[in-house]
């Protein structure tokens, strides 16, 4: 059996190709083996994945469930595909979302790795098909997610999140809250709250954003959110309602609708991904920020886009202060954009995207 014929076989009786992370979309290799193997559904988990899915044209499904949940729910032959950062950072995701589908088991492509990872006992017979059909490595695996350590009276629970690059961002939840100092960086919730216990340089205010969470079931992570610089699209529409986005900026896909004109962004890191991401849609942002950007994203925006630095003040409290005084209604765009900069005066100043020498000003 030729891989033509071979890869109709696979498809024969439905299969799905759940992608994870914009990575393997951006480097072209999602699109190739989607003409190698030809799958009937293609479903996509992430907000950057959906984003880079969108630009690439890749005809695709969205979901905004973590992958584990999306394969929990498919009755159809599925298979996760990845693109990690290094070799360990994708054995550790395939490991995490293997332990998720308890006894179903998860074959995993990792693309970076050219491996097929077969795990806990997965769907052995696809798992040698996709070998077979990609030249990929297959490799078993066993294992499960991250041990959860049981504390003290006052401790909840411990996580690792392996994988870590030092220098880069560790987020929880889409927030950031330090920067890695190690491979490794330990967490644990004390009355709810997170604790740095080791590998990591907190940074306060994104702990204090995270607020209470149960460590045990949250999205933990560690780098860039995307690598790739987003499609630039002119602004869609200039008059209509203002989405507010106060640091869950892992939450826009699931709260922008086509009636949103502009999103006013509150926080430096969920200023860079709401401009990413509204660059990519044409919808601009007014961003409020006061320099504490940790780079997770490469600067894009829409047109008609401007940021503000607080001078004095923190961003959260202006933020919320100018959210507050939003109309409920629709209004245009570069009109309250004005009139808001008349408001604040001299409490801020206007700057251009973190890292782009440009304005948003336009």
């Amino acid at each position: 059996m030729d891989n033509q014929d071979q890869s109709n076989h696979m498809t024969s009786g439905g299969l799905v190709m759940v992608i994870h992370g914009p990575e393997i979309i951006d480097s072209g290799d999602a699109a190739l083996l989607v003409n190698i193997l030809q799958p009937t559904r293609i479903i996509i988990s992430g907000v950057m994945a959906r984003t880079a899915a969108e630009e690439s044209g890749l005809p695709v499904e969205f979901s905004g469930s973590p992958p584990s949940m999306t394969m929990k729910n498919l009755d159809q032959r599925c298979f996760l595909a990845n693109q990690g950062k290094t070799s360990l950072s994708g054995q550790v995701f395939g490991e995490i979302v293997a332990s998720r589908l308890e006894q179903r088991g998860l074959v995993q492509l990792e693309s970076a790795e050219r491996c097929i990872y077969l795990w806990n006992g997965g769907d052995e017979m696809l798992a040698k098909e996709l070998s077979e059909l990609t030249g990929f490595i297959l490799v078993s695996m066993s294992g499960e997610r991250n041990r959860i350590d049981e504390g003290g009276d006052r401790t909840d629970e411990m996580r690792k999140i392996r994988g870590c690059i030092p220098g880069e961002a560790v987020f929880v939840n889409g927030i950031v809250i330090g920067t890695a100092t190690e491979e490794t960086v330990t967490i644990a919730s004390i009355d709810g709250h997170i604790v740095p216990m080791s590998g990591l340089i907190p940074k306060a205010h994104g702990l204090e954003k995270v607020g209470p969470v149960r460590i045990r079931t949250a999205w933990c992570k560690s780098g860039t959110i995307r690598s790739v610089s987003p499609s630039i699209t002119r602004q869609m529409r200039r008059v209509g309602r203002i989405l507010v986005v106060d640091h869950c900026a892992h939450e826009i896909y699931q709260r922008i609708g086509s009636d949103i004109c502009g999103i006013l962004s509150i926080g430096d890191d969920t200023t860079a991904v709401c401009a990413h991401i509204g660059a990519h849609l044409g919808i601009p942002v007014f961003g409020v920020v006061d320099g504490d950007i940790d780079l997770v994203v490469p600067c894009g925006h829409a047109p008609g886009s401007v940021i503000i630095e607080t001078v004095r003040e923190r961003d959260d409290d202006i933020g919320r202060e100018i959210a507050s005084q939003i109309p409920d209604g629709e209004v245009s765009w570069d009109t309250w954009v004005k009139e808001t900069l008349e408001i604040l005066g001299e409490r801020v100043r206007v700057k251009g995207l973190p890292g782009d020498p440009g304005t948003y000003r336009e």
